[in-house]
């Protein structure tokens, strides 16, 4: 088992101290610094961090709650495993959440918002790796988040959506040669919806794209 490398101090300053923390712990996971069972101990991020032990436990809570740490009574804070079982369960939530997210869309979205969703249609159309590909993907998705115009929602999809196992995941699915041709051309006709203003629309072509990339990962299981 794995354990964090106490080496370089990483003070954190002013905003909400937690939420630094919880930022800063996130991005080591996320970026792989941080491996699936490496022991978070509390003392070295309180070093590390230089933040009190209170503000380390809250933002490791806070993980958990995002299913990025677990907690193991009477041994504390792990990186949790974020292999394919995580990912559908993230899919399926997103199931039931975007398609909400897409209907709000519909009725609340401004200009920008329509500008942000065609310019990642466009990254993705262009794309020519599975990295560039994915993360224009999910950008569509989180201007399409934005586009409601509630921060929750928002924050409710980066905590699903994470960047790292996207691209990793993605990697494999885009060896399907048919596979960016047709998310593109279900997010042009979501974004087409949504510029109409046709919620009912919307709603279920964003549950019906989401509902394929569940399939066609719970195949793989």
């Amino acid at each position: 088992m794995s354990t964090i490398d106490p080496s370089v101090p990483r003070t954190l300053t002013v905003r909400s101290v937690v939420g630094l923390a919880y930022d800063a712990i996130r991005a080591r996971i996320v970026g792989g610094e941080l491996r699936p069972g490496t022991r978070l101990g509390q003392a070295e991020l309180v070093g590390q961090l230089g933040i009190s032990r209170t503000s380390v436990r809250e933002a490791l809570r806070r993980l958990a709650g995002d299913n990025l740490v677990e907690f193991e009574v009477n041994r504390g804070f792990f990186v949790a495993d974020l292999g394919l079982d995580s990912v559908l369960q993230r899919l399926e939530a997103r199931v039931h959440l975007e398609p909400v997210v897409a209907r709000l869309a519909a009725e609340r979205r401004d200009a920008d918002d329509l500008a942000a969703m065609a310019g990642a249609i466009e990254r993705e159309r262009a794309a020519r790796t599975a990295a560039d590909a994915h993360d224009a993907s999910r950008a569509f998705h989180r201007a399409v988040a934005e586009a409601s115009h509630n921060d929750a929602f928002v924050r409710i999809f980066d905590s699903l959506w994470i960047a790292d196992v996207g691209r990793r995941l993605l990697a494999q699915r885009r060896a399907a040669a048919t596979w960016q041709t047709e998310d593109v051309r279900e997010h042009t006709r979501l974004l087409r919806a949504i510029e109409r203003r046709e919620p009912d629309v919307a709603e279920r072509l964003m549950r019906l794209h989401v509902e394929s990339a569940l399939r066609h990962w719970s195949r793989r299981r």
